[in-house]
């Protein structure tokens, strides 16, 4: 099985939202519409997209930049094809887009997470030490 990265498109979205949810990385419940995404792109970002060769949408790594720095999110790969080293094809395009805008890229992971954080750090992401992450969800 062959498998190539393309960038997001609008008519991807339910696929990209459905990756998201079977692997509980957000989606449109947690403010993750294509308005928004849309907007990120626009801002300087991207939508990484992992396609099998059936074209079917099966992991995704979304980058938004506030002009500061770019944050990774939702780096995602459907369960069924996690293990296969897919994740490596994700992270060497989030690294170009990295090297190509010049400036610093951060993310979050959950600390009992280890393959992912086996994965960040094999490119160069550290750890920021004891930070708590909070968020304001609803701001109203």
């Amino acid at each position: 099985m062959s498998f190539y990265i393309r960038l997001f498109k609008k008519a991807d979205y339910e696929a990209v939202n459905q990756v998201w949810q079977l692997t509980d990385m957000g989606g449109s419940h947690r403010g993750d519409n294509l308005q928004v995404i849309i907007r990120t792109i626009s801002s300087g970002g991207a939508l990484f997209c992992l396609l099998n060769n059936e074209d079917e949408i099966i992991g995704t790594a979304w980058i938004t930049n506030d002009s500061r720095r770019l944050y990774l999110h939702h780096f995602a790969i459907l369960p069924e094809y996690q293990g296969q080293k897919l994740s490596h094809l994700l992270m060497v395009e989030v690294m170009k887009f990295a090297r190509r805008k010049g400036i610093q890229i951060k993310l979050e992971v959950h600390k009992d997470n280890a393959a992912a954080i086996a994965l960040y750090d094999k490119y160069g992401f550290k750890n920021l030490g004891d930070y708590h992450v909070l968020i304001v969800r609803n701001v109203k």
